[in-house]
């Protein structure tokens, strides 16, 4: 596992990365190398050369190319790696959120904020490497990781599994009820019941509107009006528990 720290500011950097060795030397087991940054400028180049990590923590307010700039990028290029943001101001909470950040902690960082995070980011980046839905297709079997679905569709008595990178997994026909096929994945935090034929990744959304949800494909998913209450409820809840 690689983690990556990039911060224009060495005392900060240095900060973070003793806190890094504090969590290595305290965990059982936790193996990861560390990769330090102080020009965001140098990282962006690597990202858009393909040299990912598993694990980011990026300073937010940097001058030429800021924590934003190179979120933005991750998830341009289809980066599943956890993005921790650090920041002396709460003004770009917001802008976090869009990128799919799984903190945003203010400086100065405490030890027990920090190891929270990185418990998060690791036990984040389990359930993204472990859990699969199986698809009975006409080919046979596909298990699609979880993280790369946007959505499910019950389509007459056929499951569409549309992807985050635009492509389309179709089942044979199915015999049972779409609850029951959906059962496991539907138990998974990320994932949403919001009409009777539709079960959305949270993760993937980008904007609540009246009646539908505006996906980050562009794809509007409609929303059951018995269920649209509960459907605000629980997005805005799993979007505070991202910031605890």
């Amino acid at each position: 596992m690689k983690v990556v720290i990039c911060d224009d500011c060495i005392r900060d950097l240095q900060n973070v990365e003793k806190l890094l060795k504090m969590y290595k030397e305290s965990v059982a087991g936790i193996h990861f190398e560390v990769e330090k940054f102080s020009d965001a400028c140098i990282l962006y180049d690597r990202i858009s050369e393909g040299e990912l990590a598993d694990i980011y923590v990026l300073d937010m307010i940097m001058s030429e190319r800021s924590g934003i700039d190179l979120g933005s990028l991750l998830r341009t290029v289809g980066s599943k790696g956890v993005i921790i943001y650090l920041t002396s101001s709460d003004d770009f909470a917001l802008q976090a959120f869009g990128v799919h950040a799984a903190r945003y902690l203010l400086k100065p960082v405490s030890e027990k904020d920090f190891f929270e995070a990185l418990d998060f980011a690791l036990s984040y980046k389990k359930i993204n490497e472990e859990s699969l839905f199986p698809v009975k297709t006409k080919m046979g079997t596909v298990s699609v990781p979880y993280s790369k679905i946007e959505y499910i569709e019950n389509y007459s008595r056929m499951l569409n599994i549309f992807l985050r990178d635009g492509g389309m997994v179709k089942s044979i026909f199915i015999r049972s009820s779409f609850d029951e096929e959906i059962r496991g994945i539907a138990e998974d935090r990320r994932f949403l019941r919001v009409h009777k034929s539709f079960l959305i990744n949270m993760n993937h959304i980008k904007k609540l509107e009246q009646g539908n949800i505006l996906m980050e494909s562009g794809r509007r998913i409609p929303v059951s009006k018995t269920r649209a209450a509960d459907v605000k409820r629980e997005y805005l809840l799993f979007i505070s528990e991202c910031y605890m």
